[in-house]
């Protein structure tokens, strides 16, 4: 029989691991001297106690160290335990490398006021598809642009000609500071060409997307886009909440009375719209334009809306004669909101 010390050194355990090795039931003495106290081991317990120690450098964890101990007589049982936790630690060692990378480029981002969004490309030109028809068009329009709203693992896009406003929100990969840009609309049309998946670099000075291997390069510009949360944030609820199958709404638009209207020298369709009595769309006449719950928009602009809603059902929150239209997706990722027009 060896004593406590003499196991200590014989294993390179101290003799404080050693009674917590006893306490936890892994590698209890062989003997305990009943006055003193003192723990006796066996010679077997020493070859025990030296792959204990082996085990603990390594980072076995305790339950594993005491089934590896049982297992002394099926070195085959201990090997393959090893080489499991081998494997861990080569998948943590392997983990480790890419988060110090991935620090080290988020680094690299902060000093170059950089922020790099990742994401699917079909989920990218699926939003942007559900925003791009508001935006003004080049080259004469105010805002021929979609603004890139980035941070906290949300990218939301918006865009206006100041007669309606598209969102849409999508999540995403994003790393670098919170960025808020107005990107022009040659840059987003060659993005939502791209393939695969999408890194997109932002910074005020330029931007530039890049999906295997193909890239699109771009400035953004200068432009004072609106503040469309302040323009979509509700501070009642609306008159009417009505959900529609959207392409029975297309089909009554198209087949509505077409109502004539003229701005800035270009005519363009009304449509007039509005709840019959049991709370269901309809489409009106000019004479019930007055109406609380019916409202006039832009018929190109409500047809284009009602498409980038996509199929399905949409939410349509009418808001009587002079309050804006807002067509929503069903779970708030995209809407549309269309500024009414006045029957003056």
């Amino acid at each position: 029989m060896r004593g406590i010390g003499e196991v200590a050194k014989a294993s390179g355990l101290a003799v404080s691991a050693l009674r917590f090795y006893d306490g936890a039931g892994v590698l209890v003495p062989a003997s305990v001297d009943p006055v003193t106290g003192y723990r006796w081991y066996s010679d077997a317990q020493v070859r025990a106690a030296r792959l204990i120690a082996g085990l603990r450098r390594v980072g076995l964890p305790v339950a594993e160290i005491a089934a590896a101990v049982r297992e002394m007589d099926e070195p085959d049982a201990v090997r393959r335990r090893l080489h499991r936790h081998r494997r861990r630690l080569e998948d943590g060692l392997a983990d480790a490398q890419r988060e110090l990378l991935r620090i080290h480029a988020l680094l690299d981002l902060e000093e170059k006021l950089m922020t790099r969004i990742t994401l699917p490309a079909a989920a990218l030109a699926a939003s942007l598809d559900a925003v791009r028809f508001a935006a003004a068009a080049e080259p004469d329009g105010l805002l021929p642009a979609v603004l890139f709203d980035a941070g906290d693992s949300l990218l939301t896009l918006a865009a206006t000609d100041r007669y309606r406003l598209a969102v849409a929100e999508l999540p995403a990969a994003i790393e670098g500071p919170p960025v808020r840009l107005s990107l022009p609309l040659a840059f987003v049309d060659g993005v939502r060409a791209l393939p695969g998946e999408i890194t997109l670099d932002l910074t005020g000075e330029g931007v530039r997307a890049e999906s295997g291997g193909a890239v699109v390069e771009g400035k953004p510009l200068a432009v004072d886009f609106p503040d469309y949360r302040r323009l979509t944030r509700r501070t009642t609820e609306p008159v009417a909440r009505v959900t529609v199958d959207t392409q029975r709404l297309r089909e009554m638009v198209q087949a509505a009375p077409v109502a004539k209207r003229e701005h800035d020298g270009s005519a363009y369709d009304l449509v007039i719209f509005g709840l019959d009595p049991e709370g269901s769309v309809r489409v009106a006449t000019e004479s019930e334009w007055s109406a609380e719950r019916h409202v006039a928009v832009n018929r190109e602009f409500l047809l284009q809306a009602l498409d980038a809603g996509g199929a399905g059902q949409l939410l349509l929150e009418l808001d009587g004669p002079i309050q804006p239209l807002a067509v929503r997706v069903p779970g708030g990722s995209r809407f549309s909101i269309l500024m009414p027009v006045r029957n003056d």
